[in-house]
């Protein structure tokens, strides 16, 4: 069950989960200027089922139209319980409803979607399979689908050109995000259970875990805690607030498989929970364990950087930060909106913002995203081995950081030794380096590591997200003069980190003759960029 904690009662540290908050009020304002991304936002943060940091700010309803704020007294502050439109995060619901049949055995992976929805065959579609709809490798293109609004007369129609959308790659060949997916997942699951999908969500989620502000299209007498989103004039919607802002999904009338469900970060906080109890919450099954599985198993190795379980993407830094990992899930959606879920930490992290409002012309949310996610991976403590002294750098992109050692005693090779723990992404890279010309120039020392998933033979850096666990790390520097300096260097490229890297034990012997040990207080080392712990075994 979850419960209301604080990040010290949940083993935490504060610092960085303060310094999210206070990050808000700066994407929040448009004095921020390319940094103004949204007017407000609901966030929530979970560690092993404590609830470690819940907040609103901003507003939830700022403005009248597409360029005038309301009046002070009219706009509406963001609470913890606003209700937003989740955008593709709605596509996570689907993707439940659709496990839940096959784990019943009403529908079946590896069969084509023909065998249950006829006509879905027509254009080329007949070996599509359930597997590659909810994987998104079925072939349908990557942009637009069919604007359904403007081109269909009715919701009938609509449904069938969904039914008749031709694919432009052969399934199984290629990996492109596209409604089209789960908007035929709809039709697939309303065949074959006879229901409507809100009846559906209802009945098999949001009704057995009371997620009671969980749905599609919310009743009038919860409008004053919707969040609006933006202002439309073609389809001439004016503010849109209290319906889907999707105008494919609206064209359904509010129900879609790909968009149109709203949500709290409480609710969305009780289904991320279940998930990490392998499918049930207060004694409410709505999957057993292996349909949970089924969401965190990889189905698209053939397509690396597109890992994908069941419905959940898998492993995506560029939104999941320090939380990303090979079991890591979630979901974003256009209106600002992600769901990041952490099996390995048991955390997860829910942002909730109304990026469209007013207009959908606004900056990446992917910033707070990944910042919400850095914020609890961050916030989580490396013990070092031995609760010795280590070192932290935890940078942003393009820097570079570096601890450096002294001038040492050397007459001959030397070996050096060292533990790391490296959460990264792939190209920002730990190196060792040496120099003999008092710090002129740098060669870059090959080195062995041992450990949980450490790489095999000589390697001259250290990076990846994959693996959260110390490795043992020794080297010889063959050429090695009186004063050679040696150099533990991290460097990040511009786009995306992962929780940064840790040092400790740094050690450098001549033969028996230890020349340099960390843990000493007066080991010569200098760092920049690097944040020293003096050993309590956290940062």
């Amino acid at each position: 069950m979850l419960r209301p904690g604080t990040p010290e009662r949940a083993g935490l540290d504060p610092a960085p989960i303060d310094a999210f908050q206070r990050a808000l009020a700066t994407w929040e304002n448009p004095a921020s200027g390319t940094n103004y991304l949204f007017p407000g936002a609901t966030a929530l943060m979970v560690r092993d089922g404590t609830v470690v940091h819940r907040s609103a700010s901003g507003y939830a309803v700022k403005y009248a139209d597409a360029k005038t704020e309301l009046p002070a007294d009219q706009q509406v502050p963001a609470r913890t319980d606003t209700i937003y439109d989740l955008a593709s995060v709605s596509k996570l619901f689907t993707s439940l409803l659709a496990v839940q049949q096959l784990e019943a055995g009403s529908l079946d992976l590896e069969t084509p979607v023909a065998k249950y929805l006829p006509g879905f065959e027509a254009n080329g579609k007949e070996k599509v399979t359930i597997r590659q709809l909810l994987t998104h490798t079925s072939g349908f293109d990557s942009g637009p689908v069919p604007s359904l609004w403007k081109g269909y007369p009715d919701t009938a129609s609509r449904r069938q050109a969904v039914l008749d959308a031709k694919p432009i790659n052969a399934p199984g060949t290629t990996y492109l995000y596209s409604d089209l997916n789960m908007l035929s997942m709809q039709l697939v699951l309303e065949k074959v259970t006879g229901k409507p999908l809100d009846v559906l969500l209802h009945e098999r989620i949001t009704g057995p875990l009371h997620l009671d502000d969980t749905g599609y299209n919310p009743p009038k007498s919860k409008l004053d805690r919707v969040a609006a989103t933006e202002y439309q004039a073609s389809p001439a919607r004016g503010m849109v607030r209290g319906s889907v802002h999707d105008e494919n999904a609206w064209s359904l009338d509010g129900v879609a498989g790909h968009a149109g469900v709203f949500s709290t970060v409480d609710d969305l906080a009780v289904l991320a929970q279940t998930i990490l109890n392998g499918g049930v919450y207060k004694g409410k099954r709505v999957l057993p364990e292996h349909g949970v599985r089924l969401l965190q198993q990889n189905f698209n190795q053939d397509f690396p950087d597109d890992s994908h379980g069941l419905g959940f993407e898998l492993d995506q830094i560029w939104y999941m930060g320090g939380l990303s990992g090979p079991s890591t899930m979630g979901h974003t959606g256009y209106t600002g909106t992600s769901l990041v879920i952490d099996p390995a930490s048991r955390s997860f992290a829910i942002l909730l913002t109304n990026r469209v409002h007013p207009g959908r012309s606004t900056p990446s949310t992917n910033a707070a995203r990944r910042g919400i996610t850095q914020t609890l991976a961050k916030a989580m403590p490396v013990k070092a081995p031995g609760n010795g002294p280590s070192w932290y750098a935890d940078q942003a992109g393009s820097t570079t950081s570096t601890v450096t050692t002294g001038a040492l005693p050397a007459k001959g090779p030397v070996g050096v030794d060292f533990d790391t723990f490296v959460n990264t992404e792939p190209t920002d890279q730990l190196v060792l380096e040496a120099s003999n010309d008092d710090g002129g120039t740098w060669s870059q020392i090959p080195m062995r590591v041992k450990g949980k998933g450490a790489p095999g033979g000589e390697v001259t850096f250290l990076s990846g997200q994959s693996v959260r666990a110390w490795w043992t790390v020794h080297a010889e520097v063959t050429k090695a003069d009186e004063g050679v300096k040696l150099r533990w260097r991290y460097t990040t490229d511009p786009l995306y980190e992962g929780r940064g890297v840790n040092l400790t034990g740094m050690k450098v012997r001549e033969g028996d003759h230890m020349l340099l040990n960390s843990d000493r207080p007066d080991a010569p080392l200098t760092a920049e960029g690097w944040k020293r712990n003096a050993g309590t075994g956290g940062k």
